[in-house]
């Protein structure tokens, strides 16, 4: 990406950015020089970092699949990042024709790319929105309008919730995020999960990423499972992203550091 020629106005392209940065570790082109050094930073702290995004992006697209032919035909996907391959609307309306989605995100470099893939799209659209204003997003016009709140639709949180340092702001957004979804909905999440990771190697790569004016904060597998409270883990529940489902027999060590994984469904009241 030319700096020069695709920086929108109030950007700066010396600044690294979370999504842009993701967009490097899966392959991507939209990133500047800064988000590339950035990245690389990370690789060399953390080098199973493009292995895990990559297994991230494909859970992502395994659970859309899921839930679609499940019967949501909904989906709300913050945090969504640049477009790449299989993204939400693609998956969702390959299973499910009459699917609806709404992209949500706080970059601006995101929301330019966004509007013009989706463009055409009656049935997406995509708002700006940011995950620490959870009531914002859930009561934004657009969100309204392309979501029913009456049936089922799904809140997808992958590899965003991290960003957000602070434990209780990060358990407070779910709830309420959580709270919003009606019977037979659900919550998609992944996080970084912290496994075996030495604080030194934390606290590198969260140096890394205060630098795009953001923050790192990997967690213990049981703070992620209280994301889920209240709902029901679909199986293999809380597991390492590419374990969820795989499209291969997969044998991975899940007390390994990397991305956890999961879908939980709203209990529907008995009939």
């Amino acid at each position: 990406m030319s700096e020069q020629e695709q920086a929108p106005p109030g950007i700066d392209p010396r600044t690294p950015s979370v999504a842009r940065m993701y967009d490097y570790y899966l392959g991507g082109k939209d990133n500047f020089a800064a988000d590339r050094e950035a990245a690389e930073k990370i690789i060399e702290v953390l080098p199973s970092v493009r292995h895990v995004a990559r297994e991230n992006r494909a859970f992502l697209g395994r659970a859309v699949r899921f839930l679609a032919e499940l019967g949501i035909d909904q989906f709300i996907d913050i945090g969504t990042g640049l477009p790449t391959r299989e993204n939400v609307h693609q998956v969702a309306l390959d299973a499910a024709p009459a699917s609806r989605v709404v992209y949500v995100d706080n970059d601006p470099i995101v929301l330019t790319h966004a509007r013009a893939l989706l463009a055409d799209n009656p049935r997406t659209s995509v708002i700006e929105g940011d995950l620490r204003d959870p009531k914002g997003i859930m009561e934004h016009p657009l969100v309204r309008a392309q979501i029913d709140f009456g049936r089922p639709f799904a809140v997808i949180l992958c590899a965003i919730v991290h960003f957000v340092g602070d434990d209780e702001e990060a358990a407070s957004i779910v709830t309420h995020l959580r709270e919003t979804l009606p019977p037979g909905g659900a919550l998609v999440l992944s996080h970084g999960f912290k496994g075996e990771l030495d604080d030194q190697t934390l606290a590198q790569a969260g140096e890394i990423y205060a630098r795009t004016k953001g923050a790192l904060k990997v967690r213990d597998r049981g703070t992620i499972r209280g994301y889920f409270s209240g709902l029901e883990l679909v199986e293999p529940g809380l597991v390492h992203a590419g374990s969820w489902r795989p499209d291969h027999d997969l044998q991975e060590d899940q007390s390994a550091p990397g991305v956890l994984g999961g879908v939980g469904l709203v209990p529907r009241p008995p009939h």
